[in-house]
């Protein structure tokens, strides 16, 4: 059941990843195999900003970390699934909260990224090919972590995703395609990592950004489309990266954001009535940090990478932020 009233119930939450995925005849765990790097990065980043990471097992953690790493360098989402660069960035998210990536191979995983760079700037995901502006940030996410930059080409790097920026400011997957938030994040992520924030038209995409929240307060990803709570996330950090966050109305936001939290089960749904799941549950909480509802009770986050901001002062990367 989902809840209307204010109070934010972080003990159900915390409660809800701790436990979810232990009966593993579940359905929804049975089928998500592909997801299982990232869930893992989900829970624990979740966990972190509610100051409970201590409530996973770490070793299990860096046992999967290390047996899901492949010959080639990159992470795979589980045991017996190919690598890709989705689940590599997801890897070195865990690894570097945890303090351990002494724990895998660096530079192997340094050469898996920098082969996937195409003569044009873009990423493919692996070895398959697809090419989206979500492998660049990936790419530049992951070596900027790294502290390997150096190992890519950065200008065309830089003018494969401004090739995807389109007439309303915002960002598609590819040349020529739909503005979505979720591109716009990456886009924007990818070019305060690179220092190139000046290349963007910042109000006509913080007018694209603000027009994506709804009646309800909750933010949606492109016209016409209902509202999610993940955007809660992917809309306010670009707004952040951006300088532009005080263009929506940050309290009805956050009235939303908590209406979709399962008073009952424990965490967060993509709206209010809906299922939880670890994805939601992260990003709900992320973007409840970013606009510092629960400033007691919630760690600050970085907007580019979705970390707390201590993880990220401790590596010494610094995004640019306007």
């Amino acid at each position: 059941m989902q809840s209307n009233q204010k109070e934010l119930l972080i003990q159900k939450h915390v409660d809800f990843i701790v436990n979810y995925g232990k009966t593993h005849d579940q359905y929804e765990y049975e089928m998500s195999d592909y997801l299982r790097m990232s869930g893992l990065y989900w829970s624990v980043t979740f966990l972190d900003l509610v100051k409970s990471l201590d409530k996973l097992n770490k070793s299990e953690i860096v046992d999967y970390l290390k047996r899901n790493q492949h010959e080639n360098g990159g992470f795979s989402p589980c045991d017996g699934h190919d690598p890709h660069l989705l689940y590599s960035l997801s890897a070195v998210q865990i690894a570097i909260t945890y303090n351990v990536l002494n724990e895998i191979n660096s530079e192997k995983l340094i050469e898996y990224i920098s082969n996937l760079q195409q003569e044009d700037g873009s990423f493919s995901g692996d070895c398959w090919g697809e090419i989206d502006t979500r492998f660049s940030f990936c790419a530049v996410a992951a070596l900027s972590l790294l502290n390997a930059l150096d190992r890519i080409n950065i200008e065309k790097a830089v003018t494969f995703v401004l090739s995807c920026m389109n007439f309303d400011g915002g960002f598609g997957c590819l040349p020529g395609t739909e503005s979505h938030a979720g591109q716009i994040y990456c886009c924007v992520g990818f070019l305060s990592i690179l220092n190139r924030l000046h290349m963007i038209n910042v109000d006509l995409l913080g007018w694209w950004l603000a027009e994506r929240q709804l009646p309800s307060g909750g933010l949606n990803g492109r016209p016409e489309k209902l509202q999610d709570v993940c955007y809660s996330w992917w809309v306010i950090s670009s707004l952040k990266i951006i300088g532009k966050l005080e263009w929506i109305n940050i309290e009805k936001l956050r009235e939303y954001i908590i209406s979709c939290q399962d008073d009952e089960t424990g965490g967060f749904s993509d709206r209010p009535g809906n299922m939880p799941d670890p994805f939601h549950t992260l990003f709900a909480f992320a973007g409840l940090s970013l606009i510092k509802a629960f400033p007691d009770a919630l760690k600050e986050v970085n907007p580019v990478f979705c970390m707390p901001q201590y993880v990220i002062d401790r590596v010494k990367v610094k995004p640019q932020l306007l």
